[in-house]
Order: C-alpha cells, then sequence, then structure tokens
C-alpha cells in the first residue's frame, strides 16, 4: 500500500517547504483537498487551482498530483483544476448528477477520474461507473467535520469494491485503484492495508504529529511489514 499526504493540516505559509520535505522523503502522490464553503458540513473553505498550479510548478511534472473536489459545482469547474495541472480529478457521487458525462471530459481532456463516496453513501451508487474509472475513493470520516476518528464500519465497503475491481479486472477491464481517506496512522495503515486498499490519504499522521515526514512514513512502512 502507497501513501499520499493530504496537505489540508500544512501551515500554508510553509508549504513549498513541506512538499520538498515530502518529496525527499520519497513521496510521489499528492492529494489535495478543495472545498468550496459550501457542500462540506462544517462551511470550510480551503484552497483553488491557484494554488494548486503553484504546487505543479513546485513539484515538477514527474509528481502526480489529484485534486479531491468536496464542492457544489464540480461539473462546471473541472476544467479549471486540470488548466492548474492536476493529472486526477476526483468527484464525489453525491455532488454530481452526470457523473458519466464528468469521466467522459476528464478522459478527452487527458486526465484521469476519479470517485469518492462518503461513508453512509451504498456501493451501489458508484458501482455501474466502475468500468470507466482510473479510482475510487472511500471516506472513512465525514468530509469536512473535524476531529473524527477513523471509522472501521467502512471496511465491508471497501472488501466489496476490491473484489469487484479484481473481478473487472480478471475479466480484462480496467482495474481502479482503491483509495482511503479519513483517520489513516501507522497504528491502523496495516488493517486498511488488509482489506485491499491501493493508496491511503494520510494527513496529521505524516505531516503533523511529532517526528519529520520521512520518520512518519518510515513509521507507517514498518507497521504495513509486520
Amino acid at each position: 500500500m502507497e501513501v499520499t499526504p493530504s496537505i489540508l493540516t500544512v501551515d500554508f505559509c510553509e508549504l513549498g517547504r513541506t512538499l520538498d520535505e515530502a518529496a525527499a522523503a520519497g513521496i510521489n502522490w499528492f492529494h489535495m483537498d478543495v472545498m468550496d464553503g459550501n457542500w462540506v458540513v462544517n462551511k470550510t473553505i480551503t484552497f483553488g487551482p491557484a494554488l494548486i498550479r503553484s504546487a505543479r510548478e513546485r513539484l515538477g511534472p514527474e509528481a502526480f498530483i489529484d485534486c479531491h473536489l468536496m464542492v457544489n459545482n464540480a461539473e462546471e469547474s473541472w476544467d479549471q483544476y486540470v488548466d492548474a495541472g492536476v493529472d486526477m480529478v476526483i468527484a464525489h457521487i453525491e455532488a454530481v448528477e452526470d457523473f458519466p458525462r464528468l469521466i467522459e471530459n476528464l478522459h478527452s481532456a487527458g486526465v484521469q477520474a476519479g470517485c469518492v463516496l462518503n461513508p453512509d453513501t451504498p456501493v451501489e451508487a458508484v458501482m455501474p461507473l466502475l468500468p470507466e474509472l482510473d479510482l475510487v475513493l472511500v471516506m472513512s470520516v465525514v468530509p469536512g467535520k473535524g476531529g473524527q476518528s477513523f471509522m472501521p464500519e467502512v471496511e465491508g465497503k471497501v472488501r466489496a469494491f476490491r473484489a469487484a475491481i479484481d473481478s473487472q479486472e480478471e475479466a480484462g477491464g480496467k482495474s481502479p485503484i482503491l483509495m482511503i481517506d479519513g483517520g489513516i496512522k501507522d497504528h491502523n495503515a496495516a488493517t486498511v492495508s488488509e482489506w485491499g486498499i491501493d493508496i491511503a490519504v494520510v494527513g496529521s499522521g505524516l505531516i503533523n504529529d511529532s517526528g519529520t515526514i520521512a520518520e512518519n512514513l518510515e513509521s507507517i512502512h514498518l507497521a504495513l511489514a509486520k
């Protein structure tokens, strides 16, 4: 299982240094959480295409950048994030009316398409999209609500997606990446890896806990190796 940092809890005055530190630690995938102040429950505003463009310029073309759009207008604004340099746009099934059309638009623009679902959204809402998706993101916390703990009850959802993705690949179809986001730290990384997760989004467990990013990443890798 790989790890990608969420930069939500970064001191944005130190963002460039933090990105450099993460890249030096061997991290190549960066997760950008975009909140518009409307869709998430706590009405948080985070950042938009301008900051993502700066991150792309800082990290260079070799880094992989996704943007997780927790917004009301992903269907109208996705192109701004593509123009900013993202490699993948991840949108919420709960917030998009015509998801097949969004996938088509993203692929036509040369970027990958991901779909994310909240903890209380059934897998059946996303399963029909699986043949065309590049990534499925299972939230293990409620988006935008701070101070939450990891929700182990999403295990069944993760395992259902893992089985469906493996079956689709065996049949000659695409094999979307399976990602999880919310409350992941070194003490539960091995658990979600065993469920079948390919990549975990880690925020405070990587960037804000005691120790450097490299040290915290090593702690996660050691936990995975046990």
